[in-house]
């Protein structure tokens, strides 16, 4: 049998793969008897269930009828999954941050009511018919387009994870908040449908000097980001719907960008601009804010990209392994703005010891992966990691080596391990093991 104790005692690095296929075996075989344990269980339960043995009120009466919700509500008994935020982290409550629930979700896709919402100014309420796109600067015709006009391109359908530049960013110096949602909820992953781009600057002409489109929103902060013109024609969306369903208004409706891969202050929301030009234009989003300070004292400006991160969300510090010892399942989710991720390991002991992950569902490009480890919990203390590789070949670092060439000074563009230290009543707490 599979136990915990058998890793902790190793101080010697197994081979993964090794591992992998002898832990597979070993799971193999603990799941056939776990499941007739489990088997077991249920059915002498079930002889003296009231749950089976007598009728409830579900089955006695009639419920709502057809129209009760006509755009359809969680059930009441999952009213705890919402966004939550942290009050005392910004100055102001309109140009705040909450987050997305990670720990209560699984697969990929994010409902459009639990994506993580950051405002600078608040959310714009717009009148689709009222909005107005507009593209200028150095183009051959400027052009403005309705909503309708928008909606006469080739649109595409797109799975992309977005990710807040500042995600786990309170998490530099040490463990500080103790929950998933709260140092990894800035990240959550939708079906986009929108207009490409390119399609959209070709209608107006580029000017063979554009070399830089500056995308502007409509809200009261006219959030301005400058993006590269290889960025705007390859892979970049005009978006206005995420999961089939019109954008939320916290998520800019009536129509936003999609940046896919890179940080999310770039996917202005509200879209109200797109000006080209010859080089970027250095907008306060993009000196005083979203740049990483080193160790020297200097910033680095430009890093858009969203390193490649994992993060296990289930058993984290909101949901604790409640079930005692015995067969348990790890969840979590890994992400790169690079492409798709190659490989997930999972680590019971802070990093010693690591095993393949099984990745489950579609393997996207700059989109979330779901991956699982199975394994048997003998009720001992573990410090839970996840370590994701993606398709280039990079590796997610430790905390230090993410310290060793930022340093300390930084929020931004976080991707180090996380550890969550789980005692053996299955309460489960954030540390940091580096």
């Amino acid at each position: 049998m599979y136990t915990i104790r058998e890793e902790r005692v190793s101080n010697k690095p197994k081979d993964n793969r090794e591992g992998a296929v002898t832990s597979r075996r070993r799971f193999l075989q603990a799941g056939i008897a776990g499941g007739a344990t489990l088997a077991t269980a249920a059915m002498a339960r079930a002889e003296g269930d009231p749950l089976i043995t007598e009728v409830q009120d579900w089955n006695r009466y009639l419920g709502a009828g057809v129209d009760e919700t006509p755009y359809g509500m969680p059930s009441e008994y999952e009213a705890h999954v919402v966004r939550r935020d942290v009050p005392w982290l910004t100055a102001d409550p309109v140009s705040s941050v909450n987050f997305t629930p990670l720990h209560e979700l699984d697969g990929i896709i994010t409902p459009n009511g639990l994506c993580f919402e950051r405002h600078h100014g608040g959310t714009a309420i717009i009148d689709p018919a009222d909005h107005r796109l507009m593209i200028n600067g150095l183009v051959d015709t400027p052009l403005v387009f309705t909503m309708q006009d928008l909606m006469r391109f080739p649109r595409e359908n797109r799975v992309y994870f977005l990710e807040c530049a500042a995600n786990s960013g309170m998490e530099w110096r040490g463990s500080q908040l103790n929950g998933c949602q709260f140092t990894h909820g800035m990240v959550h992953c939708v079906v986009y449908t929108g207009v490409p781009l390119k399609h959209l600057l070709a209608e107006a002409g580029v000017k063979t000097s554009g070399k830089w489109v500056l995308a502007e929103g409509a809200d009261a902060s006219a959030m301005t980001r400058s993006i590269p013109m290889e960025k705007a024609l390859d892979d970049c969306l005009v978006a206005f719907k995420m999961n089939g369903e019109a954008l939320r208004p916290e998520q800019g409706y009536p129509v936003r960008l999609v940046v896919p891969g890179w940080e999310g202050n770039m996917w202005v929301k509200w879209l109200r601009r797109l000006e080209v030009g010859d080089q970027p234009w250095a907008q306060r989003e993009e000196t005083s804010k979203y740049t990483d300070l080193l160790a020297n004292g200097k910033a680095r400006r430009h890093t858009w990209v969203m390193d490649v991160k994992s993060v296990i969300t289930s058993p984290s510090p909101q949901a604790p392994i409640t079930h005692g010892r015995g067969q348990t399942v790890i969840s979590g989710l890994a992400w790169s703005g690079y492409g798709t991720i190659k490989r997930v390991d999972v680590s019971l002991d802070g990093g010693r010891n690591w095993h393949e992950a099984r990745i489950d569902g579609p393997s996207l490009p700059k989109a979330l992966h779901r991956f699982y480890y199975d394994f048997n919990w003998d009720g001992s203390e573990l410090l839970l990691q996840s370590r994701a590789i993606d398709e280039r070949g990079y590796i997610q670092p430790t905390k230090n080596e993410l310290r060793a060439a930022r340093g300390e000074n930084s929020i931004y563009h976080n991707n180090g391990i996380q550890t969550w230290y789980v005692q053996a009543d299955g309460v489960v707490e954030n540390v940091e093991v580096s």
